[in-house]
């Protein structure tokens, strides 16, 4: 049953893999060695969620949202986020025309399918506050209207890390809006060769062709919406919640939204993996790239951010 929903879903297409590993492909020639980033990042808009990516300068992080926008045909635009950042160079901003004395909204670059908010904890709270509506709700307000954002829409946004000079923190409510967070880090010595002996890997984005069409990419976001969730699944999903409320290892557990973005997350990499429905191993896959960005350890805890996901997956048993 679960399969003949998943092929309805994608409106003929009855191996969503073949659609998508020639993707991975084309992204893993410019983001070398990091194969298992590269599927979160895709999973993550499969799963029409938002993408941040902390790590130092240099590492790739905007190549990779650069080379997203072009494999997939979306259009694309970037905002270097800095301190005097306003609200306005993001959204818009309306103007006074003198002949038909009115003002005219012009569009900021937020309308765009593919967003790119470059080292956004660079700009004060204030400006990084203009992407909430957009986030949650692909839609924004200017002087009292609402303006539609293209679809699909997909924030990737880069932040680096917050002992940096000139870093503003990230308000809960904006963590809270990204289905994941990811680290690429520093390639490894074959990787590393192969980059020093071919040059700037940036100069190879624009050589890239478009490998899924934006209707392509629909039809799998909407399959992902009906990849089968079994009782004793979300029975899963639920102990694994359960323990990040009730263990007392962190300030506070894994919000309902973070519960549904651990969900969708998790179908994600289902439809990817050729899955007939979401399996633990699913959940597993994507769980520290969902909760790391949304769990603080509780005072006098010293919880190693990157294996936060395997301690509650080592301390929740599958049923």
């Amino acid at each position: 049953m679960a399969t003949t929903t998943l092929r309805t879903a994608t409106s003929g297409i009855d191996d969503p893999g073949r659609l998508i590993e020639p993707v991975l492909e084309a992204l893993n020639h410019i983001i070398v060695g990091k194969r298992e980033e590269l599927r979160l990042s895709l999973a993550c808009l499969l799963a029409r969620g938002h993408l941040l990516i902390e790590d130092l300068p240099g590492v790739g992080k905007t190549t990779l949202a650069h080379a997203l926008a072009k494999v997939m045909d979306l259009s694309y635009q970037r905002i270097q986020f800095t301190s005097d950042l306003l609200p306005a160079d993001v959204i818009g901003v309306s103007i006074f025309r003198r002949d038909n004395g009115q003002f005219e909204f012009h569009k900021g670059p937020i309308f765009s399918q593919l967003l790119l908010a470059d080292e956004i904890n660079r700009a004060t709270p204030k400006a990084q506050s203009a992407l909430l509506e957009a986030m949650e709700e692909r839609q924004v307000t200017a002087d009292g209207s609402t303006y539609a954002l293209p679809t699909p829409f997909f924030v990737v946004a880069t932040r680096n890390p917050t002992q940096q000079i000139g870093t503003f923190p990230l308000p809960e409510s904006q963590i809270d809006r990204f289905l994941m967070q990811i680290t690429l880090g520093y390639p490894g010595p074959t990787e590393e060769r192969e980059l020093l002996a071919n040059g700037d890997r940036r100069t190879l984005v624009d050589e890239m062709d478009s490998l899924l069409s934006v209707d392509a990419l629909l039809n799998l976001q909407a399959a992902v919406e009906n990849v089968h969730l079994s009782d004793a699944l979300l029975d899963y999903v639920q102990a694994l919640i359960a323990h990040t409320r009730e263990s007392g290892e962190f300030v506070q557990g894994l919000s309902p939204r973070g519960a549904l973005a651990l969900i969708r997350a998790a179908q994600a990499w289902a439809l990817m993996a050729g899955h007939d429905g979401v399996y633990p191993e699913d959940v597993q896959a994507v769980l520290p790239s969902v909760i790391v960005h949304r769990l603080d350890p509780a005072q006098g805890r010293d919880i190693d951010p990157a294996g936060t996901g395997q301690a509650i997956i080592d301390a929740v048993p599958v049923t």
